[in-house]
């Protein structure tokens, strides 16, 4: 597997489901445990569906998702043309119809994000992704998270995302921090 990538899509609905399922299929690749790939996979449904939502599509008229892997940790990121508003984890209560995306990334993650560059917002999150044992990754570590994995095999954008995304921060761009309590 390789140890990063980077998609462009459109900004649609349809992009969700397209890089759940290449996101899945790289890490399962790599022997990622299936609950780690599972928890993956929603907190980038997560991130793109708010992007959608919420934003405006990149300049290009896409969505950016990347994946990058150093170790036992994975930061997923996506980027887009930014919103008028801030992305913030909301109430969530039972009678609301939204509002639960960035409290489960929030559940799942180390830890979420928000980058501002110019012409562009970037909500990321890190998790930890040790690799199993086993080649299917079938193993479940201790305090694992589920979700839904799928597969599917796109081209990428470029072979290697910005050097950036474990220091938070890159030209000078306002980065914030958010965290589990």
């Amino acid at each position: 597997m390789r140890a990063s990538s980077v998609v462009l899509l459109p900004h649609a609905p349809s992009s969700v489901a397209v890089a759940r399922k290449r996101l899945s299929s790289e890490l399962a690749a790599s022997g990622v445990y299936e609950s780690i790939v599972d928890d993956a996979s929603v907190i980038v449904s997560e991130l793109i569906s708010n992007a959608l939502r919420h934003a405006r599509p990149l300049p290009s008229g896409q969505v950016k998702v990347v994946w990058l892997r150093r170790g036992d940790l994975l930061e997923l990121e996506v980027s887009d043309g930014g919103a008028m508003t801030e992305p913030r984890r909301g109430p969530g209560t039972l009678s609301s119809l939204g509002g639960r995306g960035l409290g489960i990334v929030e559940a799942l993650s180390e830890g979420w994000g928000v980058r501002h560059e110019e012409g562009a917002t970037t909500v990321w999150a890190v998790l930890r992704a040790p690799r199993t044992s086993s080649a299917n990754g079938s193993a479940t570590p201790t305090g694992a998270h589920a979700g839904v994995p799928e597969q599917t095999n796109l081209p990428d954008a470029g072979d290697e995302p910005d050097s950036h995304l474990f220091t938070r921060s890159r030209y000078g761009a306002a980065s914030s921090r958010a965290y589990p309590g």
